[in-house]
């Protein structure tokens, strides 16, 4: 009788999976809280658990760096996650980040409203959703999800396995699906946006695990580190190294899509426009911190050993990536006239941009990745701080609060039909919104351009630092976003692609040309005289670059406001401002940082 081989117990380095236990353990707490914490105390208590948890894991970033950095990286559960210098500062960039959208997420304004629908499954303009709203209930179940996509994200660019990595891919991407449709205004175009974003992201999704499939097939593991061993020794299936590279470009078509890379854009403008905007720009920033991170492993680990002829051709398709990136950014965006949609162009520019710094993964160098560490980190504060911006600057109608209930009105308020503007009001406030001092009403945030006309004459201090912003995205110089792409085009420079970075520069030059439009809007252009109205809005339509619907316009009469709230959207703002500047002016010891995070590579 033979006798069974003795259990070894894992080891398991518990000190490096801190950061992530933290947050997702908190998002678990947190759905313990909607269940057992009184309503009145719930909010407090999430908005308090989700700031800690962020800040803990960020402590513990902090005082896990000295340690990995020695090391040059630990890995830990088998392998299945490599804690290393550059996925601890991608974990870093992702928490600094996700802390100052979870400030615009738990603010609210005076009168104690914030961004979510109080029922996100009930139907636009219904009966129930009416009653829901009028009771005054809150969709404090974001912060939980919040967190959960917050943990995926940590997860994302520290993975040592495909199979991790698609895990954590599903893990930041299911939230993000059910957070897209909480819009308080706008309900329908939340809705649609929701479903939009989750039935692309499931095709992407599909095509990410058939690469890793195929993957498999050629090495026979999904772990990185031996499916790079695989290439280098010759191992695999013989002959069928190109089935490795079907695989890969599988992999990397589903990473475009998180990131928002041409020809896997199309889900961009619209989820930006539909869902709450301090999602949004939680979106913008973290999940394109994450994917890129995972981008980056993948394409320096496995990219960088392929055979010479096939690694070719991979560059050739990252060339062919980044110039369609680039282009369909900057110059669909010079059209736009809504916001949101301006700023989700933006990001795909701006995806193109940090693609032409990893063309040269196949060298030694480590300037490709400090670029990408150094621009996510740049490009990320702007980021949520513009669209903190947006959400204090919102439509007002001079009209009476109950003239508001007019399907006409309602219809322009709510950004959805006739008649949904019930999802938009405050508990008690009828089919409007927030009583203006004037006796109107103050509606959905403000998107259109037109709408930002003179808003640095009444608000001097948002339109600059909204300006400020736009000027770091534009690449001027003395602001962090100028450093951010100085060093991605002088790491494609550095290893020959200077074509690329030619075009980026071009491509740059024009996506400057929308965002000076909005400054000269904001400081350089009139206001809309109360008494114009929307005939005022419409005759500035051609000045945006697009008409105002005039009907409407007149009708809804709307003008435009600066809603106080509780005062976290202002810090968050702040905070973005200084980092902006300081990354301008004072960028070498973030630089030397993310030098530092490059030591992953073979």
């Amino acid at each position: 009788m033979s006798t069974a081989a003795a259990f070894v117990a894992p080891t398991i380095d518990w000190a490096y999976l801190v950061p992530v236990i933290v947050v997702l353990g908190a998002g678990v707490l947190g759905v313990l809280v909607e269940a057992f914490v009184p309503d009145r105390h719930r909010r407090a208590v999430q908005v308090v658990l989700a700031l800690g948890a962020l800040v803990g894991a960020l402590t513990t970033i902090v005082l896990l760096w000295g340690d990995v950095q020695e090391l040059n990286g630990i890995q830990v559960l088998g392998g299945s996650l490599v804690i290393d210098p550059f996925g601890l500062a991608l974990q870093g960039i992702v928490v600094v980040l996700a802390l100052l959208a979870t400030l615009v997420i738990a603010d609210r304004t005076s009168t104690g409203q914030d961004a979510f629908a109080p029922t996100a499954a009930a139907v636009p303009g219904s009966a129930y959703e009416d009653l829901a709203r009028r009771r005054g209930l809150e969709q404090t179940e974001v912060f939980p999800l919040v967190l959960f996509a917050v943990g995926g994200m940590m997860i994302f660019p520290a993975t040592g396995d495909l199979l991790t990595m698609f895990v954590a891919l599903e893990v930041l991407s299911l939230p993000l699906y059910v957070l897209t449709a909480l819009a308080r205004r706008r309900r329908l175009l939340s809705q649609e946006a929701s479903f939009k974003y989750f039935l692309l992201g499931a095709f992407a999704s599909a095509i990410f695990i058939f690469g890793v499939a195929l993957v498999y097939g050629f090495a026979g593991s999904v772990r990185i580190a031996e499916v790079r061993a695989a290439l280098l020794d010759g191992g695999g299936l013989d002959g069928m190294t190109g089935l490795v590279l079907l695989g890969l470009v599988m992999v990397l078509a589903g990473l475009l899509f998180k990131v928002g890379a041409a020809p896997f854009h199309s889900w961009t403008p619209d989820v930006y426009q539909g869902a709450p905007t301090p999602v949004t720009g939680f979106m913008a920033a973290c999940t394109k911190a994450a994917a890129f991170g995972a981008l980056v492993r993948v394409l320096y680990l496995i990219g960088s050993a392929l055979p010479p002829d096939l690694q070719e051709k991979l560059v050739v398709a990252l060339w062919v990536v980044a110039i369609l990136t680039m282009v369909v950014g900057s110059v669909i965006g010079v059209i736009q006239t809504d916001m949101k949609r301006l700023l989700a162009y933006s990001s795909i520019a701006h995806a193109g941009f940090l693609l032409v710094a990893l063309v040269g993964f196949g060298e030694l160098s480590g300037f490709g990745v400090r670029a990408v560490v150094f621009y996510l980190l740049a490009y990320g504060l702007a980021t949520v701080g513009a669209f903190a911006v947006v959400t204090l600057v919102r439509e007002r109608s001079p009209q009476p609060q109950a003239a508001v209930e007019s399907p006409v009105l309602a219809a322009v308020g709510s950004g959805g039909a006739p008649g949904s503007a019930g999802a938009s009001g405050p508990a008690g406030g009828g089919a409007g919104e927030v009583p203006a001092p004037d006796g109107g009403a103050i509606l959905g945030e403000a998107t259109h351009l037109t709408e930002w006309a003179g808003l640095g004459r009444r608000s001097p201090w948002l339109a600059g630092s909204f300006a400020l912003f736009l000027l770091s995205m534009a690449g001027i110089p003395l602001t962090a976003g100028f450093i951010a792409k100085f060093t991605a085009f002088g790491a494609a420079v550095a290893v020959g692609a200077w074509p690329l970075a030619l075009i980026g520069v071009l491509a740059s030059a024009v996506s400057v040309f929308f965002y000076v439009r909005i400054i000269v809007l904001m400081f350089f252009t009139p206001s809309p005289s109360s008494g114009s109205g929307g005939a005022a809005q419409g005759s500035q339509g051609d000045e945006a670059g697009g008409p105002v619907g005039t009907s409407a316009a007149a009708a809804l009469a709307a003008r435009v406001t600066v809603v106080r709230s509780e005062g976290f959207t202002t810090v968050a703002i702040v905070i973005c401002v200084t980092g902006v500047i300081l990354l301008g002016v004072l960028p070498s010891s973030v630089l030397d940082l993310a030098l530092e995070a490059a030591k992953f590579r073979p």
